[in-house]
């Protein structure tokens, strides 16, 4: 389809970075203006938390529609994808999203939340990020590797069962209820139609992704990776390309990183919402990074990030992903009871402290 295309100068490996950096200025762009975050959904004290769960709920809405409507019209197979997989390893989900949504609450944002942030001239979150990907890089082939394999090692046969679309009704009732009760989340949300729109469009960006390297990339004599919208696996591959771009090839969560980082810092130039922060305290900067850890190896754990699971996995009606997707929630709210409760404790015991 290259050749179709004017591209037949690109190999399918070069032309899926080409496309990883289209897609990746696009969301780089769209989610700094709306400011998507799950983890601003969730938290309790969020000021605009309310905002933020419609943003995130009509990305999500767009994301299963598109990419159902995309699989029923037969463009793209994604059956013998990891998400897919006939063998869940629930206890690798599970452990993986309650670390990594702790993390993200340690950090005060998840891993593309912070990948935007860097981009605007955050170096908190740039500091995370490099933390975040080296963690990541360790779970998946480092130090941490026995871990994730003993954890990886417990599944649960599920069959077909792996899908939501084996539900009855298939994946038209799975679709319509996940969407619908996406956009249903939206509109009680008070957010601005035009963050709506806009928060529609990001989330159209993940069967693009889909679409492009499923369809339009594929070569059988060259074939390149099926994968769409995420942060773990292209943070950490981003990370050891620039180090040793010789001998790591750059692919398409390359370019995805790089285009983040780009388009979120063209808008907030723009927009006149760049600027340059740091870390203010020696503690504040280890809470960071410890959340950046956690979720480095918390991402890789689960199968995905808030956007890896939770957009680009949900979107294929995926178990796991969803299940991840839940225990990402759920360790977001556990963690953000815990630190409320003891910055609750902190301030009682110094206002009985004696003079």
């Amino acid at each position: 389809m290259l050749e179709q295309l004017g591209l037949d100068s690109l190999d399918p490996r070069s032309a899926s970075v080409l496309l990883g950096i289209l897609i990746g200025l696009a969301f780089g762009a769209l989610a700094e203006v709306t400011r998507f975050c799950l983890r601003r959904a969730i938290v309790v004290d969020a000021p605009d938390r309310r905002s933020a769960q419609g943003v995130w709920a009509i990305a999500f809405a767009v994301a299963i529609a598109g990419m159902q409507i995309a699989t029923g019209l037969g463009l793209v197979d994604l059956s013998e994808h990891r998400f897919l997989a006939p063998d869940l390893p629930v206890l690798a989900i599970v452990v993986g999203g309650l670390l990594f949504g702790a993390g993200m609450v340690l950090t005060r944002g998840c891993a593309s939340r912070l990948t935007v942030l860097a981009g605007t001239g955050n170096l908190r979150a740039l500091t995370v990020m490099i933390v975040f990907a080296i963690a990541a890089h360790a779970t998946l082939k480092g130090v941490l590797a026995p871990v994730r394999t003993a954890l990886g090692s417990i599944i649960l046969p599920v069959g077909e069962a792996a899908s939501l679309g084996a539900v009855p009704g298939g994946p038209i009732v799975a679709t319509a209820v996940l969407s619908l009760f996406g956009i249903w989340l939206a509109l009680r949300s008070g957010a601005a139609p035009r963050m709506l729109f806009l928060a529609a469009l990001l989330g159209a960006l993940v069967p693009l992704g889909w679409l492009g390297t499923g369809l339009v990339l594929q070569d059988e004599f060259d074939p390149i990776a099926v994968e769409s919208l995420s942060f773990t696996l292209p943070a950490a591959e981003s990370l050891f390309w620039v180090i040793a771009s010789s001998a790591v090839p750059a692919g398409f969560g390359t370019g995805l990183f790089g285009g983040v980082l780009v388009g979120a810092a063209l808008l907030s130039l723009i927009g006149g919402r760049f600027r340059w922060q740091g870390f203010s305290t020696p503690r504040e900067m280890g809470r960071y990074l410890t959340g950046g850890t956690l979720m480095g190896v918390g991402g890789v754990l689960a199968g995905g990030c808030t956007v890896g699971a939770g957009l680009s996995g949900a979107s294929t009606l995926s178990v796991a992903a969803l299940l991840a997707l839940g225990a990402i929630i759920l360790g977001a709210r556990l963690a953000d009871r815990a630190f409320d409760a003891s910055a609750a404790g902190s301030a009682a015991q110094a206002a009985t402290r004696p003079a």
